[in-house]
């Protein structure tokens, strides 16, 4: 029997899409374009920001179905998943931008072991290694990946995972003070209209893992209480509509306090504001009785599908086909120019999917099938035993 709510949770690639079109406003700003850009895409940054509430959520809502499911975790199976999902388009990206220069939509690389390592967010100078410089945000997610796992184990057998909720405030609360501290103590006493001082606000507040922690563990709570508290559960459902009108009343005061993104307001509390009304928003995209979960886009879907993809190639993409265009002395800042670089972002996610995202899941599909036959051969013993 169907019903009006979908497993597929069409809402969330809604919301997918939208983060990674603020992101493609975002940066497109860096290379030539149409005057509107710069209007629009200011607020482009909290694209990112979506990506991380909804990781947050989704990765933590399939750990806390496995615990209730399982009594614990696998931690083989999520790496396997991770591994097979995130790597193979990523080391791709970066063989692509190290093997070819034209490729690189800046001056510089960072290092390739802060690359490999995952830990590229920590001490990125922008300024002068500005290329492929987004994929800080990718550093954050493994961080991530790797550490909500095991501290769900290390809770479980101490009997504090009922307690996981007042973590998760406090580790917001962390993070936020930890932007004042920073603030406080080395931005302020920098001139703020020079170089210098967009530096070190990205060095020490924009890129650390430390200060960006609002997203994720928004993610997480959302996740946590739905999974475990079925009034709050109740309310979800009752109210998607209502939960995101409240959602985008936030987000316009989030933009309010951020207007000026490197201002003491946006610096400090801003990352929470946008955190949580995306939060908001993400739950009315899972309720039942949201207009979000209810309606299936395909435009969404796809873009949802290939939003990984596109994040990663994206701004080499561009850079190459304004070169290109460049060259044969077109203009490279209408809205031509617009389209074909969007065009050429959505060809290049498609690629990703159909060659290494395809292949990737093909082998992943394989290690965990051969995972699932060992483990009941395993158990197959034990009872034998």
């Amino acid at each position: 029997m169907k019903t009006g709510y979908s497993e597929r949770l069409y809402g969330l690639d809604h919301l997918r899409a939208l983060a990674i079109v603020l992101v493609l406003m975002y940066h497109y700003r860096a290379f030539q374009h149409p005057a509107w850009i710069d209007t629009v895409g200011r607020w482009g940054w909290t694209g990112v920001d979506l990506f991380f509430v909804l990781s947050g959520f989704l990765i933590s809502s399939q750990l806390f179905k496995e615990i209730d499911h399982n009594g614990g975790i696998s931690l083989k199976r999520f790496y396997v998943k991770r591994f097979f999902r995130i790597i193979p388009p990523y080391a791709f990206t970066v063989l692509l931008y190290f093997s070819c220069p034209l490729f690189r939509e800046r001056e510089a690389l960072p290092p390739w072991w802060k690359l490999a390592t995952f830990t590229q967010n920590y001490g990125l100078d922008v300024i002068h290694y500005g290329t492929f410089s987004h994929a800080w945000s990718l550093c954050i997610e493994e961080q991530f990946y790797l550490v909500l796992p095991v501290l769900l184990l290390m809770l479980m057998p101490a009997k504090l995972f009922k307690y996981l909720g007042i973590l998760i405030i406090l580790i917001i609360a962390f993070s936020l003070t930890a932007r004042l501290m920073v603030w406080n103590s080395d931005v302020v006493v920098v001139n703020t209209e020079s170089l210098d001082f967009w530096k070190l606000w990205y060095m020490k507040i924009y890129y650390p893992t430390h200060t960006r922690l609002d997203g994720l563990a928004t993610g997480v709570l959302v996740g946590y209480l739905m999974q475990y508290s079925p009034v709050f559960k109740r309310l979800v459902h009752r109210n998607g509509n209502k939960l995101f009108l409240l959602g985008i009343l936030l987000l316009a005061i989030s933009f309010w306090v951020c207007y000026e993104q490197a201002s003491k307001a946006a610096s400090i509390i801003g990352f929470t504001l946008v955190a949580v009304s995306y939060g908001f928003i993400v739950m009315s995209a899972v309720s039942q009785s949201s207009f979000l979960s209810r309606s299936k886009s395909f435009v969404t879907g796809q873009l949802a599908a290939l939003s990984y993809a596109i994040y990663l190639s994206h701004k080499g993409i561009v850079h190459l086909v304004q070169k290109t265009l460049e060259y044969f002395n077109l203009d490279a800042s209408d809205h031509v120019s617009l389209i074909l670089c969007l065009a050429a972002c959505i060809g290049g996610g498609l690629f990703y999917r159909f060659t290494i995202e395809r292949i990737s899941s093909e082998i992943r599909l394989k290690v965990l099938n051969l995972m699932n036959r060992r483990g009941k051969s395993a158990g197959s013993i034990g009872e034998e035993k």
